[in-house]
């Protein structure tokens, strides 16, 4: 067990470092809102990455070999959020300090529970993440019984959680450091999120061409 938890683990870290939706969305929150936001971002994207890893271990991954048209229409969906959230992304700007136009500081149980509906989001409505540890599963544990893969999803669930905690550490510091330059950070990100939805759109559309 404790082999497929470690496999679990190395996998949530790894394939969170492409450029993906929560990892956009953990450095929008760590830089234009607070350290406290992103780490809420970081918890719901990691949450929604095991339950798709689990969701493949528990019978998704039959489904979809049965009806190859279903990976290029998820490919196409998940393609127009990300292209649109990629944009959105760009041209976001930073929340303004509280000053005496804006006195009240934003209430953290909201913000956290705001948060975390962002990050769990990003990930449930990006159905090519589903096509994507099916893939994953398939290849690294493909003889593993149900409770196996379940453990494997909870080593998913731990080394996404880590790897955005760490992007939304480093952000939250890079802010600081980099001070007006900061802003070039969401747009080169977004930029780069609408590039990765365009391959994804143009990927789905092209199996039916």
């Amino acid at each position: 067990m404790l082999t497929f938890f470690l496999i679990g683990l190395a996998a949530g870290a790894l394939t969170g470092v492409p450029i993906g939706p929560v990892n956009v969305a953990v450095i929008d929150a760590a830089y234009r809102h607070t350290l406290r936001r992103a780490l809420a971002v970081a918890a719901g994207g990691a949450i929604a990455d095991g339950m798709y890893c689990a969701l493949g271990v528990l019978g998704i991954t039959p489904m979809l070999r049965a009806n190859p048209t279903v990976p290029p229409v998820l490919y196409a969906i998940s393609g127009v959020i990300l292209v649109g959230y990629g944009l959105l992304t760009a041209r976001s700007r930073p929340v303004p300090p509280t000053t005496a136009q804006a006195p009240r500081a934003p209430n953290p149980s909201r913000e956290i529970w705001s948060g975390f509906t962002v990050g769990l989001a990003l990930i449930a409505l990006n159905p090519a993440a589903l096509v994507t540890w099916v893939v994953i599963l398939g290849s690294i544990i493909p003889t593993a019984n149900q409770a196996e893969g379940l453990v494997t999803a909870i080593g998913v669930l731990l080394g996404s959680l880590g790897w955005f905690v760490l992007v939304a550490y480093l952000t939250h510091k890079g802010k600081h450091l980099l001070g007006e330059k900061a802003v070039w950070i969401p747009r080169i990100i977004g930029i780069a999120l609408m590039g990765y939805g365009g391959y994804l759109l143009v990927r789905g559309i092209a199996y039916f061409m």
